[in-house]
């Protein structure tokens, strides 16, 4: 079940009354709870202090009809604040806590990167899944390396894991697999978990606060060499063209625009109307993967494109929405309306959803268009990799094809799409090669 929004007062107005509250992780082992009531709302923290066992505080009122001061009216984010107190009061994490474990410094890290505006879906999963059940409970100041090595190597050992319903018991693997392909990947992924871990261990020891006086353990773990390397694969234009046309109308839109501007799925599900300038020919992505924003320049077709999703629509509206959950979610805010009426009720409804693409939901559709458009299934992340592989092969600069992409520099184009440009340099030489006309001709010729 999806997490309820209790970020503003209209979202926290749409939930029913309850004595439950609607709880929201925003951290690990730390939960912020709304108990919505009659007249005002309470902010509740739900701490988790060991052994199965959970603290649960009421903090605040939270800002339903009353203007938040700071103190005894919190708005949504200061509730978080209060709630982080309460954890480490609650914990022990204050002046005098406990041992500092591997699971505290990554609770810390996660909150620098929420602090920083940074994605956490990634990290969070690799965190729960990966690290934690391993090296949680683990003092950071007793950390070997020979420790990290073994997690990692056991890591690198382990099936994938199927995709499952979020109440499902248990955790199921795939069958493992000794192809050379398969085993890539599956050290390519423990580099990456690494990665987190690396990272969330160095937060803590550049934190003062943090009692970690060394970084020897982590900086000398080597990951899996030469795993990254992966085939990059592409759509042809024929093929692209045809995965088109098997789509269904609001995913075929989704899929152009990802065609056109090698953006990712997450970032043009967040694409709104305003971010679309006609003037400029650019696409203006708010937030990316690094947190950087960035304009992506179109193509006279893709302006095309974009003009004709933005037309006679209010800025504000989604540029690219699922136009299934949207229409429902239109319907039942026009059923609410017919009751409101009825009731004499002249207060505004509001849409409970805005019919943006969530986190996943294009995986079938995927499945669905390549098995209608008779090609191997492939995800769609491949069409990111298709605009860039084709604006390198027509020759586009390596610099120009980073920077739509949202690379920081040109090291990550050369290592995934930079064979691609051989065709391009040998169409260039052929044409501009300097010719001296001293090569003599001669009826000789090779049998081979």
């Amino acid at each position: 079940m999806a997490a309820k929004k209790l970020d503003t007062p209209t979202a926290r107005g749409k939930l029913d009354e309850r004595g439950k509250p609607y709880f929201r992780p925003i951290g690990e082992g730390l939960h912020l709870g709304y108990r919505k009531g009659r007249t005002d709302g309470k902010w509740v923290a739900r701490v988790y202090v060991g052994d199965g066992k959970y603290a649960v505080e009421t903090i605040a009122t939270a800002d339903d009809r009353a203007e938040a001061d700071g103190e005894e009216v919190l708005n949504f984010y200061q509730a978080q604040e209060r709630a982080r107190e309460a954890h480490k009061r609650l914990t022990g994490r204050g002046e005098a806590r406990g041992p500092y474990t591997v699971a505290d410094a990554l609770s810390d890290y996660l909150e620098a990167l929420e602090h920083e505006g940074k994605p956490l879906a990634d990290p969070t999963y690799r965190i729960n899944a990966h690290i934690l059940p391993t090296l949680g409970k683990i003092e950071v100041a007793s950390l070997t390396k020979r420790q990290i090595e073994r997690w990692l190597k056991k890591l690198s050992e382990t099936p994938p894991r199927i995709r499952s319903a979020r109440d499902a018991e248990g955790v199921r693997h795939r069958e493992l697999s000794d192809d050379p392909e398969a085993v890539r990947r599956r050290r390519a992924a423990s580099n990456r978990t690494l990665t987190v871990l690396k990272a969330a261990l160095n937060c803590a020891w550049r934190d003062d606060e943090a009692p970690v006086n060394d970084d020897k353990a982590w900086r000398s773990v080597t990951p899996f060499r030469k795993v990254d390397a992966a085939r990059v694969e592409y759509l042809q234009i024929a093929e692209a063209k045809r995965l088109v046309n098997a789509c269904p109308e609001g995913f075929r839109d989704l899929v152009q625009a990802a065609l056109h501007t090698g953006c990712r799925y997450g970032e043009l599900a967040r694409l709104r109307v305003e971010d679309f300038h006609r003037d400029a020919g650019t696409v203006h992505i708010r937030r990316s993967k690094s947190g950087k924003a960035r304009h992506v320049h179109l193509s006279d077709e893709g302006v095309a494109l974009f003009d004709q999703l933005s037309a006679g629509r209010a800025g504000s509206m989604l540029l690219l929405p699922n136009r299934a959950r949207l229409a429902r979610s239109i319907e039942r805010a026009d059923l609410e309306r017919q009751r409101r009426v009825q009731r004499g009720d002249p207060t505004p409804v509001e849409m409970d959803d805005e019919g943006e693409w969530r986190a996943s939901e294009q995986v079938r559709e995927m499945v669905r268009a390549c098995e209608h458009a008779k090609l191997k299934p492939i995800p769609f992340h491949c069409l990111r990799h298709t605009w860039a592989s084709h604006a390198v092969m027509r020759g586009m600069p390596l610099l120009v094809v980073a920077h739509n992409l949202g690379h920081a520099d040109t090291r990550m184009v050369e290592k995934h799409y930079g064979h691609l440009a051989t065709s391009y340099i040998a169409k260039a030489v052929q044409k501009a090669a300097p010719r001296f006309g001293v090569v003599k001709r001669f009826n000789v010729r090779s049998i081979a």
